[in-house]
């Protein structure tokens, strides 16, 4: 059983994680961290550097929560990612973080957590970031 979360580098995909920490922790279960990209530009900037994927992994130490990073570049959306994530590892939650977006932006761009949300075999728990 575990964890499973889709981490960018921004205040959502942070306030995600420090969720999926807690959660991992009082479930005393896996944490499994999913950072991924298509592959299909230059510059990603949601796919973390090796720096950061470093900053990351000390991070999750710290926490003393058992962890595994994973950064898939296979093409694949990141909801689908992290959805076949959460089969693989059995997972008993995702945690995703939201960002506002307006119903036009949702209907011409779509949406990753919506996509998650209808597409996952477990709860799905959605948080937003504490803005001031």
């Amino acid at each position: 059983m575990s964890v499973v979360t889709g981490y960018i580098p921004t205040a959502e995909g942070e306030a995600a994680l420090d969720r999926a920490i807690e959660e991992a922790q009082r479930l005393n279960t896996v944490l499994v961290v999913i950072n991924s990209s298509r592959g299909d530009a230059y510059v990603d900037n949601r796919f973390i550097q090796p720096d950061d994927a470093a900053s990351l992994e000390e991070r999750l130490q710290q926490a003393k929560v058992e962890h595994i990073l994973q950064q898939p570049v296979r093409g694949h959306d990141a909801a689908d990612e992290v959805v076949e994530a959460a089969g693989k590892h059995r997972a008993d939650l995702i945690v995703i973080g939201l960002r506002r977006r307006t119903p036009v932006g949702k209907l011409i761009m779509g949406s990753t957590a919506q996509q998650i949300l209808l597409e996952a075999q477990c709860p799905v728990l959605a948080v937003k970031a504490a803005y001031s």
